[in-house]
């Protein structure tokens, strides 16, 4: 899996970085790297002190450059400035300024062109810079041979509003929804509107340690308590779950983004390109498992 994240723009992203460690520690999953759409110094230096916290501080991070909102983020930076008495970091990580970190689309190609045709998975939970920018870099043949399936939170097909990751990079996004070349599963603004983590779990399942880089930035997100919507969870457990009839899906067809960021589905027989639904049942089963992966430990 790759995960391309806006990380510091909502805390659910933090969550489901938490779940992608949690899944590769039952061996469903295996994180390749994590590539940032959020031009802010401290998204990928919490990118990599999670990460660490989990043990894999090694895993590559490319981070996006002359990209959207590089507005400061209280749940980004605090953790990551956070230190102990003797001047050292409370959550280790090298990566101390996301201006340092390497170009997000050499990492796409450079973790791509390491893996076995077909293997790979891409949760995208932010915006669509990086990965039109790959396709930009020629890099159209490079994903229809290694890409299996990209799992992405944007859009809304229900209510027909903009939806924030969609409306972010319209032309970014436009040019995903018409030119990936492999399957598209969107999980919309309304799966994960409907389907809220609660701040009850912050407080109480996290307690086997004092400091918790998810939890630290849940509360510097919003003032606690809240429970705050699970979008890009939603993405992450149907990559690697799709099987465990947490979420249905639409017919097949093709999905469009017009000028003021709305996505509009039409069904297509054999159409490469479909969304999530759910029903309160189902919603009620995708959060036992959120919680459950998100507040695991690490190995």
């Amino acid at each position: 899996m790759i995960f391309d994240t806006d990380i510091g723009n909502d805390v659910d992203d933090a969550l489901a970085l938490a779940m992608i460690h949690a899944l590769e520690n039952r061996g469903e999953a295996k994180l390749l790297g994590v590539t940032v759409t959020k031009d802010n110094r401290y998204a990928a230096p919490y990118v990599d002190l999670v990460n660490t916290f989990y043990r894999r501080g090694e895993l590559p991070i490319g981070m996006v450059k002359n990209g959207k909102t590089p507005e400061d983020s209280k749940m980004i930076r605090v953790p990551a400035e956070r230190q102990r008495a003797d001047g050292s970091f409370l959550y280790p990580h090298d990566l101390v300024d996301g201006r340092e970190a390497p170009e997000a689309v050499a990492v796409l190609r450079k973790i791509l062109e390491a893996e076995k045709d077909g293997s790979v998975t891409v949760v995208q939970v932010g915006f669509s810079t990086n990965l039109a920018r790959l396709l930009d870099s020629r890099g159209h043949d490079l994903v229809k041979r290694k890409v299996r399936l990209l799992s992405l939170m944007g859009g809304s097909f229900v209510n027909g509003k903009p939806e924030y990751n969609i409306k972010t990079d319209i032309p970014a996004a436009r040019k995903i929804f018409a030119e990936w070349p492999t399957p598209i599963v969107a999980s919309g603004f309304e799966i994960g509107l409907a389907i809220k983590y609660p701040a009850s779990s912050i407080e109480k399942d996290f307690r086997w340690t004092e400091h918790h880089p998810v939890v630290d930035a849940y509360r510097n997100y919003k003032t606690m308590p809240y429970d705050r919507e699970t979008w890009d969870l939603t993405s992450v457990l149907y990559a690697v779950r799709p099987a465990r009839n947490y979420f249905s899906l639409s017919p097949e067809g093709e999905i469009t983004v017009d000028g003021q960021g709305r996505t509009h589905f039409t069904e297509k027989p054999g159409g490469r390109r479909r969304y999530l639904r759910a029903t309160p049942e189902q919603g009620q089963q995708a959060l036992k498992a959120m919680i459950e992966l998100a507040s695991s430990r690490p190995l």
